[in-house]
């Protein structure tokens, strides 16, 4: 990525991506065989939909922090990553609008997104997992599947998109050139 806007669609693409990739790898495997009937029952679908929106929003989230964390490490001043990735959100968040099948609690959700990175100090980290907090957490949580069933499969579902990551981050690694996406972001 050479720059911001590089960065931007990588984020965005690469949020979904592991949203849909792990919300329909769960739902896929509780339900087995009867997977593809259940896109036949409204409410699932409903249920399933509101999922999809929230997950990848904490998705989002978490892969913005990293790759802030990544433009940190290459030396980049806080008080500029911090705007940059804000600014990057806030153009996915507005391109995105609020989506019709969302649910009533995807603006506060986006909010909060919006807040996190508002509150972030964009430290270096050195750990390439400590920025994906919410991600394992909001899918667990906005899954459509039982409670019981849930708290049985909550620490594969939650191993399940932090290996999803790894890729991700990979290429993010790989393919980030921070002086450039600084340097365009001016």
């Amino acid at each position: 990525m050479h720059d911001a806007d590089a960065l931007r669609d990588f984020l965005q693409t690469r949020a979904s991506h592991v949203a849909q990739m792990t919300l329909y790898g769960y739902l896929r495997t509780r339900a087995g065989t009867r997977f593809p009937e259940l896109f036949d029952n409204d409410a699932f679908a409903t249920s399933m939909n509101i999922a999809k929106w929230h997950v990848w929003l904490a998705c989002l989230a978490d892969l913005t922090v990293h790759a802030g964390s990544l433009l940190r490490r290459a030396n980049a001043p806080a008080e500029r990553v911090g705007p940059l990735m804000q600014r990057l959100v806030g153009e996915i968040l507005e391109s995105t609008g609020i989506p019709a099948d969302a649910g009533p609690e995807y603006s506060a959700h986006a909010q909060r997104v919006r807040a996190r990175l508002a509150l972030c100090h964009w430290p270096p980290l050195t750990n390439e997992e400590a920025a994906f907090v919410e991600s394992p957490t909001a899918l667990v949580y906005w899954a459509p599947v039982v409670d019981d069933l849930k708290a049985l499969d909550e620490d594969i579902v939650r191993n399940s998109i932090r290996y999803r990551w790894h890729e991700v981050r990979r290429d993010l690694s790989r393919n980030l050139d921070p002086a450039a996406v600084m340097g365009s972001a001016d």
